[in-house]
């Protein structure tokens, strides 16, 4: 049976072409113009992978609605926004609804696949491998690799999969540098640049910093890449 990946998209040049491709990757693609639409089919069955553009025609969060659709439907559907809007506070609104990426346009349809095949093998070890709570702890850090979530001092932490990815290997080892080469292969997103990896630091230490304005425990090793430094409390 075919897995089946839904996209709401309202452009349709850019609906036609998502499709296309994932339709030539053996997927079955189920595409939607409008929140109505998209919100019908859903109801009736839901697919195994949503892609949501945010603004859909005159609907400025339509996406946004869909997300909590889904997640109202299924607390661990892949949803992936695909959006020209690039803010944090867009972003942040999709962390805690609990979307599994956040995609800015434009995007290269290779990427695009790439990221929906990553995706899709993380669900289904999800459903296949139930395993015990497996969590990491360090110091004020706890880290739950099969929920994928992550407190700090109590508090819960809204990161991105990517960003998940990133604070599960620094607390692997902390106290170990992890250099840019490691933590590029942590992404699973091929060869990535070192200022797209000081990116992702920056933004995981802002969302740490908002709960605890204190927070330095993610060090920078000048020229090598970044280590977590444990508590000394």
């Amino acid at each position: 049976m075919a897995t089946v990946i839904a996209i709401v998209e309202d452009d349709t040049d850019q609906r036609e072409n998502y499709s296309d491709v994932l339709t030539a990757h053996g997927y079955e693609v189920r595409a939607y113009s409008d929140r109505p639409s998209a919100e019908s089919a859903f109801e009736r069955e839901l697919p195994d992978l949503a892609l949501l553009d945010i603004m859909l025609g005159e609907d400025m969060d339509g996406g946004f609605d869909l997300c909590m659709q889904l997640r109202n439907l299924s607390p661990t559907l892949p949803i992936i926004f695909l959006t020209a809007r690039d803010s944090d506070a867009d972003r942040i609104s999709s962390q805690r609804m609990t979307a599994w990426d956040y995609i800015t346009k434009p995007v290269s349809l290779e990427f695009l696949v790439a990221r929906v095949h990553a995706l899709l093998r993380i669900s289904e070890q999800l459903q296949t491998q139930p395993l015990p709570e497996n969590n990491v702890s360090v110091g004020s850090l706890e880290v739950n690799e099969n929920s994928m979530l992550v407190h700090w001092k109590g508090k819960p932490v809204n990161l991105t999969l990517t960003e998940f990815w990133i604070i599960e290997s620094l607390s692997r080892n902390p106290g170990h540098v992890r250099t840019y080469d490691a933590l590029s292969d942590v992404t699973r997103q091929g060869l990535v640049e070192r200022n797209t990896i000081n990116g992702y630091i920056r933004r995981i230490r802002n969302k740490f910093r908002e709960l605890d304005p204190d927070f330095n425990r993610i060090q920078t090793v000048h020229g090598t890449g970044y280590k977590w430094e444990q508590d000394h409390e």
